[in-house]
C-alpha cells in the first residue's frame, strides 16, 4: 500500500500546526513542522547577526545548521529552542527568511527526505503546491485575520508573552501579506485542496472533517 501523504496550508494562526499534531497522534502518522523549520532558521540569523537581505550570507551558513524535532522539542544545533522559535523576534521575520530561495530549496529536500517510507502530515505554506503536488490529501485551512488573531493572542498570553491583540493582528496582517505575494513557493490553494474555513468552528469539527477524508484513503 502506498503511503499517505495529507498536506495542510493555509495563512499564520489559522490552526494547520494545532491539527496536525492531533492527527498525526490519532492516526500514527509522521507529523513534520515545516514552520518550526523555517523558524529555527530565522532563530539561528537573529542570534548570529545575520542579515535578512544577504541571501548570500544566508547561503553560507545554512552547512552549519542542523535542526532535529523529537516529538513537541525542536534541536537547534543540538540546542532546545522550543521555546525560543516562538518568541515575537521570531514571528516579525519568519516570512523573511521562509522567501529565500535557497532556504526553501534546502528544507523541501529535507522534508521529502524525512517523509520516505512514511505516513506523514505537514503543514506550510506549500505543501500542496511545491514540496508534494501528488499528496492525496489536500487541506487549505484558513479563518478571518481577527480570528486567527484571537487565536495566537490568546496562545501567547497563556504562555506568558506580554503583547496586545492589535500587535498580534497587525503581525498577522503582515505576514499573511508577504506571504502571500513573496516570489518563491507563495501562500496559495492548490487547485485539487479541499478549502476549510475554521472560522467559528469548534476544533472537533475541523478534526472530524480531515479524518474522514483519512479514513477514505486508509
Amino acid at each position: 500500500m502506498k503511503n499517505i501523504i495529507v498536506a495542510i496550508d493555509g495563512p499564520a494562526g489559522s490552526g494547520k500546526s494545532t491539527i496536525a499534531k492531533i492527527i498525526a497522534d490519532r492516526y500514527s502518522f509522521t507529523y513534520i513542522d515545516t514552520g518550526a523549520m523555517y523558524r529555527m532558521i530565522t532563530l539561528y540569523c537573529l542570534d548570529n547577526n545575520i542579515d535578512f537581505e544577504d541571501e548570500l550570507a544566508i547561503k553560507n551558513v545554512l552547512d552549519n545548521i542542523s535542526l532535529d524535532m523529537q516529538g513537541d522539542k525542536f534541536f537547534l544545533n543540538n540546542k532546545e529552542v522550543t521555546k525560543e522559535i516562538r518568541e515575537t523576534r521570531v514571528n516579525e521575520n519568519v516570512s523573511k527568511i521562509a522567501s529565500i530561495r535557497i532556504v526553501r530549496e534546502n528544507l523541501v529536500n529535507l522534508q521529502r527526505k524525512i517523509s520516505q517510507g512514511k505516513n506523514v502530515i505537514l503543514d506550510g505554506r506549500d505543501i500542496g503546491t511545491v514540496v508534494f503536488p501528488d499528496a492525496q490529501i489536500k487541506i487549505y485551512l484558513i479563518a478571518s485575520p481577527e480570528e486567527r488573531a484571537n487565536r495566537r493572542h490568546r496562545e501567547l498570553i497563556q504562555k506568558g508573552t506580554e503583547i496586545s491583540y492589535d500587535e498580534v493582528l497587525n503581525s498577522i496582517k503582515e505576514r499573511d501579506y508577504i506571504d502571500s505575494t513573496r516570489k518563491e513557493s507563495p501562500l496559495m490553494k492548490a487547485d485539487d485542496a479541499i478549502e476549510l474555513d475554521s472560522t467559528g468552528l469548534k476544533i472537533d469539527e475541523v478534526l472530524d472533517f480531515i479524518s474522514k477524508k483519512i479514513e477514505e484513503k486508509l
